[in-house]
């Protein structure tokens, strides 16, 4: 790098140390949705604000009626782009706990992995861009542009808090470019940038039968079984190849166009290479579409929970008196949040069952998004992945949402950059959540030739 030569040399010596930083905030259980947990989603915080504050940037911890944000901020530079930096500490639950190796919150290295809740969603994959900025600044060498970060803890949850305060806080996240990493490589060995995250809509159904349990045997075939109610409902949703069945849902999405579907067939995996990663002997989706099509391109429909009736050991014979669902719909570009709760709400009038009463609870919707493809902080975010990774990255889309993109492009008018430091076998949401080692260091290593790139494109 021609204006700061020594900058690699020393990321590589800092190595362990930016290592033992991450697990140590690996060990803050920040679980956002577990109203318990709040000291520990506060303790989260503080421990990036002060990992900010002692490298020398003006830091602020904003509250909120949840959990608070991070901002943070470099000195302007005059003539140069302004880049923010946006990610989360709040982390997933870490259920079904059996499934973990070793203990969520108990940082473990293993193959070259770290493994731990948030290794990788989000709070390594961030912390390559606040160990990057950290160097730079210890150093002594002023950076080429300015830097602002804006870390939340309620992404896990929505972004509610953020998405309200995003419109008051249009001036102080005035950017040209928000950087976001929160996803993956196409493969392993293949970095990539996004340039396009699906939308999202989750939901609860609740329905409710008799006003207690019933004896199966005396009552069965009597009244309707709430448990039996809810499959009915759930297979009307989606038919047998994965095509969604409320009317008027597929009225808003866009058809691909011919050049995308051929740059994505040019892409290395297999389709045999992705089900061995995932563990499934055959892969499923909607017909005339290509797995990456589907997963990235195409809206669908998925069960996330089912509940009802006995869970304990052996059998128990009843008719349940309730039963509930939480499901949820990821969206393409032009879809909206709102219209398909309506439609749904219509759908579930026409085939609901007699014998059951029934609500329907809204969680949180996101639109999808798009970014160009042309933008010079796309070209300056290939050169520096590049540089680090040895690869040159392809462009993708990635199935997964980030509610606040949409919301950072329309109120903020700025480009976005999301740059993937993780694999797809990274376990994010699940048991034995990883994130590889030398794809941490590597990120940083990206991130920092990043600012002196993007710092370029004024000069």
């Amino acid at each position: 790098m021609s204006t700061f030569p020594t900058l690699l040399d020393t990321l590589k010596k800092a190595s362990d140390r930016h290592l033992s930083e991450l697990v140590e905030w690996l060990r803050i259980p920040s679980i956002s949705s577990d109203s318990s947990r709040l000291d520990e989603v506060r303790q989260a915080a503080v421990w990036v604000a002060e990992k900010l504050t002692n490298a020398g940037l003006k830091v602020e911890m904003i509250p909120t009626d949840r959990h608070p944000f991070v901002y943070a901020e470099t000195p302007a530079v005059p003539g140069a782009p302004v880049v923010m930096v946006y990610g989360h500490y709040d982390v997933q639950p870490v259920e079904p706990i059996d499934q973990w190796i070793s203990g969520p919150f108990e940082p473990t290295i293993r193959d070259g992995n770290l493994y731990a809740r948030g290794a990788t969603d989000d709070k390594g994959q961030v912390l390559t861009h606040i160990q990057s900025v950290c160097e730079w600044l210890a150093a002594g060498e002023p950076l080429p542009l300015q830097i602002k970060f804006l870390i939340e803890g309620e992404e896990e949850v929505g972004s509610e808090s953020l998405e309200q305060r995003l419109p008051a806080m249009r001036d102080r996240l005035a950017c040209d470019c928000v950087v976001i990493s929160d996803s993956s490589q196409y493969a392993d060995g293949q970095p990539a940038i996004t340039y396009g995250l699906r939308g999202i809509a989750t939901y609860e159904l609740k329905l409710t039968g008799p006003g207690q349990d019933l004896h199966s045997g005396s009552f069965g075939g009597a009244v309707m079984n709430p448990a039996i109610a809810l499959c009915h409902l759930m297979s009307s949703m989606v038919d047998s190849e994965g095509r969604i069945q409320i009317p008027g849902f597929y009225d808003r999405v866009r058809p691909l166009d011919d050049i995308e579907r051929d740059q994505w067939k040019a892409l290395p995996q297999t389709d045999e290479q992705f089900a061995e990663a995932v563990g499934v002997d055959q892969l499923f989706g909607e017909e005339g579409y290509s797995t990456d099509e589907r997963r990235w391109a195409r809206p669908t429909f998925d069960v996330n929970g089912l509940n009802s009736g006995h869970q304990g050991e052996g059998v128990k014979t009843i008719i349940p008196a309730t039963a509930s669902v939480k499901f949820s719909f990821r969206l393409v570009p032009d879809q909206d949040p709102n219209e398909l709760t309506d439609a749904i709400k219509q759908h579930l009038k026409q085939h609901m069952p007699s014998g059951v009463n029934w609500s329907l609870l809204p969680d949180h919707g996101a639109t999808g998004m798009l970014a160009s493809t042309q933008s010079p902080f796309m070209e300056a975010a290939s050169q520096a992945i590049e540089e680090a990774f040895g690869v040159e990255p392809v462009l993708i889309r990635e199935g997964g949402s980030i509610p606040i993109v949409t919301q950072f492009q329309e109120v903020l008018g700025c480009d976005c950059l999301l740059l993937g430091w993780g694999l797809a076998d990274d376990n994010a949401h699940s048991p034995n959540e990883k994130f590889r080692i030398r794809d941490y260091h590597c990120g940083i290593q990206a991130s920092a030739v990043l600012w002196e790139k993007i710092g370029k494109l004024n000069s």
